[in-house]
């Protein structure tokens, strides 16, 4: 299968007519007439109204970003940008004790979950000086066991993420 350049034309059964605007490892960026854009598999099934010939290259500049932001969360200390779900913005979180003589303690949610994400991020750094350290291969096996149990314990705060990509993980039943 020969890859379409940037610029080809094309006419996909369910989209219609469109262009072809960026090609990737997987994929084709078209931007149809009718449609918009919309990504389709490289062997998805369409026809070629007009070919461009110029060389593709099957690393996009969006691969490479994304790329480049995997290596940065793996390796550096730098948090993303973790969205809180949208009916705990504004909201606050009481910690009331029992005893109606004690003075109960009013947080935001938006502080409180800041505070755990930073728990989540502090807990990946931790988990890639293990991986990366000169521990024998048990050690770390061990130590991330008790960084799993620690993701299963913080699932509980789960409901407050916006995205579930980014929730907490604990150990998956098999």
């Amino acid at each position: 299968m020969k890859l379409l350049g940037i610029g080809s034309r094309i006419n996909h059964p369910e989209y219609g007519k469109g262009v072809v605007t960026n090609v990737d490892s997987q994929q084709y960026w078209v931007t149809f007439i009718e449609n918009g854009l919309e990504t389709i598999p490289l062997d998805d099934d369409f026809e070629t109204i007009e070919a461009a010939d110029n060389d593709v290259d099957t690393v996009s500049f969006f691969d490479i970003e994304s790329s480049l932001v995997q290596i940065l969360k793996k390796y550096s200390d730098v948090s993303e940008i973790v969205p809180i779900g949208d009916k705990w913005k504004g909201g606050t979180l009481e910690l009331k004790p029992e005893d109606d003589n004690l003075k109960s303690k009013v947080i935001k949610i938006e502080d409180f979950f800041h505070k755990i994400t930073m728990v989540r991020d502090r807990l990946r750094v931790m988990e890639q000086k293990i991986n990366s350290s000169n521990l024998e291969a048990q050690e770390k096996i061990d130590l991330q066991q008790y960084i799993t149990r620690i993701y299963g314990s913080l699932t509980t705060f789960n409901v407050m993420f916006k995205l579930k990509d980014q929730q907490f993980v604990g150990q998956k039943s098999k």
